[in-house]
């Protein structure tokens, strides 16, 4: 029997999946548009968070502007820029904790929100490669938090990290991470025929970061003794506990994309899908 905790989070996530697997589909202005509105809704629930209005007020306002302006060079794809504004307002954001000997949480924020927008917008390209990546990361970042959710509170066993997140078993972290390949593997069969050694290990880095990305997000609230990131969905909790492991995974997929050799031809972001997707 379906609680009714559960039924709401099916539906919300249901609701939720409708809109976000259109814009992937969509790709290029239009994806853009929501990993903009991703990041900024981000930045919003951190800085909320961590009290930065009380905190670290300056450095709050440093930050929306960073948001504001790295959105505004995502929107025009001109990521390279997004990229310098991130990292100069993360500095700028950073310096009262440096002298204080204190954690930059506005700069961490600005960080973990700005990024992220980058990232997915350069992982997303309006061609067939950049849908293929995305669906690809969001399919093993699904069925590992699906996955080791169920088998988690089916399976029990020791506690995965209990002072951060007493719920989370190393069973379900296992059967997650597996779930995570498997799904991996079944994208990547649907858009060529076999598949190497390659791509189960990024599958399996991949699912693993997203799991990192649901702890440290875990850390943050109990830091700050927050239930929830906000409540903007209903049976969910805030954008930041619908993506946080998400967000970690769209690290983890850039940096490799980076970093792999070279596949294809084209501009950065062409490259950065193909080079995931081996092709």
């Amino acid at each position: 029997m379906i609680g009714r905790e559960l039924r709401l989070r099916i539906i919300s996530a249901i609701l939720l999946a409708i809109p976000v697997l259109f814009l992937t589909w969509a790709g290029g202005a239009w994806f853009r548009v929501l990993a903009v509105l991703l990041s900024v809704l981000v930045f919003y629930e951190f800085s909320t968070i961590a009290k930065l209005r009380e905190r670290e007020p300056t450095e709050r306002l440093i930050g929306w502007v960073v948001v504001g302006l790295g959105s505004m060079f995502v929107l025009m794809n001109w990521l390279s820029l997004a990229l310098i504004a991130i990292f100069v307002g993360a500095a700028l954001a950073a310096l009262p904790g440096i002298r204080t000997k204190t954690i930059p949480w506005a700069a961490t924020a600005i960080l973990y929100s700005g990024l992220f927008g980058v990232a997915l917008a350069g992982l997303r390209e309006t061609g067939f490669f950049g849908l293929a990546a995305m669906l690809f990361i969001i399919a093993i970042v699904w069925a590992t938090d699906i996955m080791a959710y169920f088998c988690g509170r089916a399976i029990g066993g020791r506690k995965l990290a209990p002072s951060i997140s007493p719920g989370k078993t190393w069973s379900g972290a296992l059967f997650g991470a597996a779930a995570g390949v498997a799904a991996g593997l079944a994208i990547v069969l649907v858009v060529r025929q076999g598949s190497g050694i390659v791509v189960p290990l990024i599958a399996l880095v991949l699912s693993v970061a997203s799991q990192v990305g649901d702890l440290f997000e875990s850390w943050v609230k109990r830091r700050f003794a927050v239930k929830d990131s906000s409540q903007l969905i209903p049976g969910h909790g805030g954008v930041m506990d619908r993506v946080d492991g998400l967000v970690f995974a769209v690290f983890a997929a850039f940096i490799l994309a980076i970093i792999l050799p070279p596949a294809g031809s084209g501009g950065m972001q062409s490259e950065l899908a193909a080079r995931l997707l081996g092709h």
